[in-house]
This record gives C-alpha cells, sequence and structure tokens, in this order.
C-alpha cells in the first residue's frame, strides 16, 4: 500500500506503480483522448475547440468512465507488427465493458516514420471494437487536419443520430 500526497490510500500493481482507489471521473464529452507526456495528442485535440475528456496518464489518478458514446483519440507508440502500439492506459480504460460499450469511432495519431505501423494503435482499436477508423493525422497535426476532423466530427455525430432514430 501507499500512502499519497493527498491521504488517500493506494493499491499498488503488479509493475509496483500506485493504482488508484478514488471515485472514477465520469465525462459526458464525445472525445475521449489519451496523449503520452509529449503532449503531443493533447495539442491536437485543444485545437479542435470541443469538449473532450483525457485517459489518465498515471494509474495512480483516478481512472476515466465514459457516460456517453465517443470517438478516441489515440496515438500510436513504436513498436514491430503492432507489438506495443497501444499505449496501455487506453488499453486499461478499454477494458472497462461500458468504455468499450460506448466508443463509436477512432481517430489516430502518428509518426509516418514509423512506416507500415503509422497509426497503428488506431487500426487496432476499430479492429477490436469493431468501429470505424475516421482519420489518421502525424504527431501535432497540420491547421488542415484540424478542420477536417472538427468537420468529419460533426458529420459523423449527425449521420450517427439520424441512423439510431
Amino acid at each position: 500500500m501507499v500512502v499519497t500526497t493527498d491521504y488517500r490510500v493506494a493499491a499498488t500493481a503488479d509493475s509496483g506503480e500506485a493504482v488508484s482507489t478514488a471515485a472514477p471521473e465520469l465525462t459526458h464529452c464525445r472525445l475521449i483522448y489519451f496523449s503520452s507526456t509529449s503532449e503531443n495528442t493533447a495539442r491536437f485535440v485543444a485545437k479542435l475547440g470541443v469538449d473532450a475528456a483525457r485517459i489518465p496518464l498515471y494509474p495512480r489518478d483516478a481512472p476515466l468512465v465514459a457516460r456517453e458514446p465517443y470517438v478516441l483519440v489515440v496515438p500510436t507508440y513504436g513498436g514491430t507488427g503492432g507489438e506495443g502500439s497501444v499505449p496501455k492506459q487506453v488499453i486499461r480504460f478499454l477494458n472497462d465493458p461500458g468504455n468499450r460499450k460506448l466508443i463509436r469511432g477512432v481517430i489516430g495519431a502518428g509518426n509516418t516514420n514509423f512506416g507500415d505501423n503509422y497509426c497503428m494503435a488506431g487500426d487496432i482499436i476499430a479492429a477490436k471494437c469493431k468501429v470505424p477508423h475516421l482519420y489518421r493525422f502525424e504527431l501535432m497535426g497540420t491547421p488542415e487536419d484540424v478542420d477536417r476532423v472538427q468537420q468529419g466530427l460533426e458529420e459523423f455525430w449527425t449521420r450517427l443520430s439520424q441512423t439510431q432514430q
């Protein structure tokens, strides 16, 4: 057991890191994202100008729980043939059946230096969760990427709401 600075008691994961025992953070955001300490994905999402919720970086942070359908923005980590491409934090988030049930699409971030593994995390999640891989952008994205994603998300949610009526 570990005592955190706010005097909560946290269990430790197999890795030795503290795991949060705090109440989950509930979100109604239709855009959920993960960003590493590089903040590339966070900077891209901020440019979109929409309400978004971030998947926690550290296991000791309160877990995020989706309450509405959402699109996931995910970076790809290096790895050969997809191995290690999906961040562990995103795997943990999607291992929650409620979160997995509400995902409606994926937007992948990556680096073209990864070659065939460019935006592989988005491909993997889309296949496993049976949702569309809606868009791919490199690093922090370009102004054109921001415009395309803003417009694409608006059209996506409009189409989705029409098919559910």
